[in-house]
């Protein structure tokens, strides 16, 4: 006699598609589908810490070189672009397919729980979590009828057989938990065809100037995937007037209590021309997109002459803010200067102030008493390389600052009017005016209106699973000596219900209208 073979010691392989049917079980399954959402959620975040090329690419520029080191370690991860990387769209497909998962076959069983009719009653009532019993004079047929219209009115789908009655309610409940899941996928593609087929782009506009919705006129345009430039809107507008009001005293003076830009729009060319007033949280909205005010700041207007006595620059010049007091960074590029390129570099204060510990700085974030602080450079400002450079930085490895005799730096603290001659005669620098800029976003999001759909049915079904609950009810009659006992129980098949005040009202619905009973117990 051979001796029996030993079992294997781990299990046999699984073939491609037991592989496979086993991959899908796992990735439609809700626990699954509760961890995608999960790690969206935490994938969403460093889109909120860490500055997105596609909503201000001006801060992602100083945030890169404020990080130098950090810089390409963040651009491999796609950290500057997260809701475009690889990363953020597996995990999004994954989910919309993991939701799809989940809800098709919940839908059939639920579909078939609609369809079903209630249990039958349960053989002992009495070992229900809820049960009466009490006898009626009235006839047995009589009472059942009476039973089932007290059900009825009370929203039970009812069955009714020869000596008993089963009702159920609370269908929506499973409905309301569908509708969620539903809801969930609702959103995501309503936030993938905003991303798909719309596009967002940001631009600063000096105060006095116009903007005409077309690729070039963008400081940074971020387009969806489906989206071409030829898709937009011929839309124009131009800024008549800004306006910003500080606190001026108090614990928190400096702080902007309002901004708004006045604006004359129109929607195409040869319409006619309109007023609005741009505020935050008070956009334009327009065909095809949407004009956002997110900021502001100044642009001091200068004149430059070059060594020979011309006008080689004329014109405002972007600043960009660097705190609350608004002190604010920029640079001043003249590539026509003669006999050489001319370029500053530094801040503008708006309230100037100077203390021997920090030197230049801004007191208040109003243009109260305004001044340019700026160190002149000379030499190549590298624009003609054919690499492209930021209107906000300085190419100084062919620039050369000026230098006083003593061998220092050369500052330039320049106010409101004030001319200023750069040493050995290679120019001069005028400060002529002031202008404030605003920082727009311009986007258009098809999708918005169906993911505000899916938030709105999200909460409608939240609400339907919460507050609906499930219930199951029985009524039995059966003649006993001329009387007729009814027994009555009812389950409930959610926790924290009030089953007890629910079985209590259909037992005082029920003896409503009968003629009086002769035992009762419970």
């Amino acid at each position: 006699m051979t001796a029996p073979a030993a079992p294997p010691s781990a299990p046999p392989a699984l073939t491609p598609v037991e592989l496979a049917r086993w991959s899908w079980r796992q990735l439609t399954s809700m626990r699954t589908a509760l961890i995608l959402l999960f790690l969206l959620a935490l994938a969403a975040i460093p889109g909120s810490i860490v500055p997105q090329r596609d909503i201000d690419a001006i801060a992602v520029g100083r945030w890169q070189e404020a990080h130098p080191t950090l810089t390409p370690i963040y651009d491999r991860l796609g950290l500057f672009s997260v809701y475009d990387s690889v990363w953020f769209s597996a995990i999004y497909i994954l989910l919309m397919i993991s939701l799809v998962g989940c809800i098709l076959p919940r839908t059939r069983i639920y579909w078939r729980g609609m369809n079903a009719r209630p249990p039958r009653a349960p053989r002992n009532l009495e070992r229900l979590p809820e049960s009466r019993s009490f006898e009626l004079e009235d006839e047995p047929s009589v009472v059942l009828e009476r039973a089932e219209a007290v059900l009825r009115r009370k929203r039970y789908r009812v069955d009714v057989h020869a000596d008993s009655l089963s009702a159920e309610r609370g269908y929506l409940r499973e409905a309301g938990n569908l509708l969620f899941h539903i809801s969930l996928l609702v959103v995501l593609v309503g936030f993938a065809m905003g991303s798909l087929l719309g596009y967002k782009g940001g631009v600063i506009v000096v105060n006095g100037q116009g903007f005409s919705n077309s690729l070039s006129q963008y400081d940074d345009f971020a387009p969806g995937a489906l989206f071409g430039p030829d898709d937009l809107e011929p839309f124009n507008f131009t800024i008549d007037d800004f306006d910003v009001q500080f606190l001026r005293s108090g614990e928190q003076a400096g702080m902007p209590t309002e901004f708004s830009a006045d604006l004359t729009y129109t929607e195409a060319p040869g319409e006619p021309e309109r007023q609005y007033n741009l505020a935050v949280n008070h956009p334009l909205s327009l065909e095809g997109g949407s004009v956002f005010l997110v900021g502001h700041g100044y642009a001091p207007r200068v004149t430059v002459r070059d060594g020979e006595g011309n006008v080689a620059y004329e014109g405002p010049v972007i600043f960009l803010p660097q705190d609350s007091s608004f002190a604010s960074f920029g640079v001043i590029k003249v590539p026509d200067a003669l006999p050489e390129q001319l370029g500053f570099e530094g801040l503008f204060l708006p309230t100037y102030g100077f203390s021997m510990e920090t030197g230049p700085f801004s007191q208040f974030p109003d243009a109260l008493d305004p001044v340019m602080s700026l160190l002149p450079y000379r030499g190549d400002l590298g624009l003609d390389t054919g690499e492209p450079q930021s209107v906000y930085n300085l190419d100084k490895d062919q620039l050369e600052v000026f230098k006083k005799d003593d061998g220092r730096d050369f500052r330039l603290d320049i106010a409101l009017g004030q001319t200023k001659q750069l040493p050995g005669g290679a120019g001069s620098i005028t400060f002529d005016g002031l202008d404030r800029w605003a920082k727009l976003q311009i986007s258009d999001t098809p999708g918005k209106e169906i993911a505000l759909a899916g938030v709105l049915l999200a909460i409608l079904g939240l609400l339907a699973s919460l507050f609906i609950r499930p219930r199951r009810s029985w009524v039995r009659v059966r003649d006993q000596g001329g009387r007729t006992v009814v027994e009555l129980a009812g389950l409930d098949r959610s926790a924290g219900g009030d089953l007890a005040e629910e079985i209590d009202e259909i037992e005082r619905l029920v003896k409503a209208h009968a003629a009086p009973s002769i035992k009762e117990n419970v």
